[in-house]
């Protein structure tokens, strides 16, 4: 029940050698990147479109609230029921764990944009796009990318739980099986596979903050 460090490891070796632990990482790595990448290009655009526009912001906002303290992994059941069980029905509970919070942190990141920039860049004859484009968005990106930051750990998570349940490939499957199997030692593999990748894409996401936001910011305020 409690493997030594030693055995974990050997484990991961003979399961990376034989190419085990390799199909069912790249088919979770393929879905995790699938839904993520939807669903927080989805969430900016709307988030956007829901911040700088107000009759949207008034049409969908309750409608948004509704269904944003719903868990994704609640979505589940229903997900099953109207796309089967297969390769979408990860990808479509990664999409709407990564919506949401992408959404709400986009549209936060816009609605709460100074104001005082947006009256001088307006005093200074900038039309509505271009004060999208190169003030508003500029001053959301720290807003946006905190969404981003925070669901690119989020999406393993949850993507795990979602091929416990029915899925035959993927590195929750596998720990499904070696639960069956009381292999600890895989399970343990599994959940430090999973610990590196939460780690890596979160700081691709925080890396990807410092080079955006800095150029962005340059562009917006130095180049007029």
């Amino acid at each position: 029940m409690f493997p030594p460090p030693s055995q974990v490891l050997s484990t991961f070796f003979s399961l990376a050698g034989s190419g085990v632990l390799l199909k069912h990482f790249l088919k979770t790595l393929l879905r995790v990147v699938i839904g993520f990448s939807l669903g927080s290009l989805l969430g900016i655009l709307m988030g956007i479109l829901m911040g700088w526009f107000h009759l949207l912001d008034v049409a969908l906002s309750p409608i948004i609230s509704i269904f944003y303290p719903i868990p994704a992994l609640g979505w589940v059941p229903l997900l099953m029921l109207w796309l089967g069980i297969g390769e979408v029905l990860p990808i479509a509970v990664i999409f709407i764990c990564s919506f949401f919070p992408v959404l709400y942190n986009t549209y936060s990141g816009v609605k709460n944009v100074d104001k005082n920039y947006v009256r001088v860049a307006r005093t200074l004859g900038a039309s509505s796009y271009k004060l999208l484009i190169r003030v508003v968005l500029p001053l959301s990106l720290p807003s946006i990318f905190t969404g981003l930051r925070l669901e690119a750990g989020m999406a393993w998570r949850v993507v795990v739980a979602a091929e416990m349940i029915a899925i035959p490939t993927g590195i929750g499957a596998l720990m499904m099986k070696a639960e069956n199997l009381i292999m600890v030692n895989v399970i343990m593999v599994c959940l430090m596979v999973l610990a590196v990748m939460s780690l890596i894409f979160e700081r691709l996401v925080v890396l990807c903050e410092r080079k955006t936001v800095g150029r962005w910011r340059r562009d917006a305020f130095h180049n007029p």
